[in-house]
């Protein structure tokens, strides 16, 4: 299951890096390319929902296998794409299975860790994203200025067969009730659902509003050569897997002071960012320390939604994605409006301590209403 990520989180950003290429190819501007990368996005906002719901009742090995099968066809028809048309439906197709997949995934793996030891087999599963960061990602950047994008794209759609195979070897029959799409959509009705994914749309938006203009910022406010950045980011990814492990066995002590201390030190780090990026080891310090500590608020974010669901575990374990991405967009824009707005590039740093502030603020009226009025919670908790 980390395979799979490892192998959705390459394609997801190393889109990002081939973009030049892929405008060239297609005889493209790069910001409409740049539209590639949005229909992914919208593929996971779209797919995850209505992927939980309409195959409710279908086991969850056999959906798990079904959806890493659907990615790895995506991801076929964008290497064969003829045109900027068609790579962008074949991207919406790919983004389509990918918060499903790492909704399922957690459930599975939360199921067959058991209770004591769900937050760290969630943790697993999503350190396929953060290795993906680390090795994945600076692998398919190379690969696809050295031969092509297709060629890329064509290293995704191999890690996806292996995958699959995997799965069909490997991965036991779980015993989690299936369900059917009306019970699945009764998450929606807690009140719950929707303060963890509120917590995560902004709380998780402040670590986007500071990532998607790192480069830059490192360049021009740090001093550091450009050359240094894909180092830089390595760096992060490093954060990234710690933090999986941390956040894991963090959620299997304590859900509720796990995603609340998240938050707050991400609060601290990015308000730190904005101050002390002039100075590049403090940059890469407080940067890797962002990877890390947001990195540690998913695998409790995911948890806590599977806590509070009911019998509607799949849809609201992979509307986290859904959610996340929502906060990849939010970030982005806010960080892109200060800048154009004369703040300067340690402004998104200052945005992203709002956010977190914001999404400490959303978590913590979550809990003070489930205090107050009580909802049933899942099997889970």
């Amino acid at each position: 299951m980390a395979l799979g990520g490892f192998g959705i989180g390459t394609t997801e950003f190393a889109a990002m890096g081939l973009l030049p290429d892929i405008a060239a190819d297609l005889d493209v501007t790069e910001p409409v390319a740049g539209n590639v990368i949005s229909a992914y996005a919208l593929g996971v906002v779209v797919g995850a929902p209505l992927i939980a719901a309409a195959f409710a009742r279908v086991p969850r090995r056999v959906l798990l296998i079904g959806l890493m099968i659907a990615f790895t066809a995506g991801n076929a028809l964008s290497v064969f794409a003829p045109n900027y048309g068609a790579l962008l439906a074949a991207r919406f197709v790919a983004g389509l299975p990918h918060g499903a997949f790492f909704g399922v995934a957690a459930l599975v793996a939360a199921h067959l860790a058991g209770p004591r030891g769900r937050g760290r087999a969630v943790g697993q599963v999503l350190m396929g994203l953060s290795v993906a960061n680390v090795a994945g990602v600076p692998l398919a950047t190379w690969l696809g200025g050295a031969l092509g994008w297709r060629y890329a794209l064509g290293v995704v759609v191999v890690i996806g067969a292996v995958t699959v195979a995997a799965l069909v070897v490997f991965l036991p029959a779980v015993d989690i009730p299936v369900t059917n799409p009306l019970t699945e959509l009764g998450a929606l009705r807690r009140s719950q659902v929707w303060f963890a994914l509120l917590t995560g749309v902004v709380g998780f938006g402040g670590m986007f509003a500071v990532y998607t203009y790192i480069s830059t910022t490192l360049t021009s406010v740090s001093g550091l050569p450009k050359a240094s950045v894909p180092i830089v980011l390595a760096v992060y990814g490093v954060g990234m897997m710690i933090g999986n492990v941390v956040g894991g066995r963090a959620a299997d002590r304590s859900v509720t002071r796990s995603v609340a201390g998240a938050l707050a030190v991400l609060v601290i780090l990015q308000a730190l960012f904005s101050w002390l990026a002039p100075q590049p080891f403090a940059a890469i310090t407080l940067f890797f320390l962002i990877g890390l500590t947001a990195s540690a608020l998913v695998p409790a974010l995911q948890t806590r939604l599977m806590d509070v669901a009911g019998e509607a575990q799949t849809l609201a374990a992979t509307l986290n994605h859904s959610a996340l991405n929502i906060a990849n967009a939010l970030g982005a824009f806010l960080g892109g409006a200060v800048i154009a707005a004369g703040a300067g590039y340690t402004a998104p740093a200052l945005v992203g301590s709002g956010l977190a502030v914001a999404g400490l603020a959303v978590f913590g009226a979550g809990v003070f209403v489930a205090r107050r009025t009580p909802e049933p919670v899942g099997a889970h908790r």
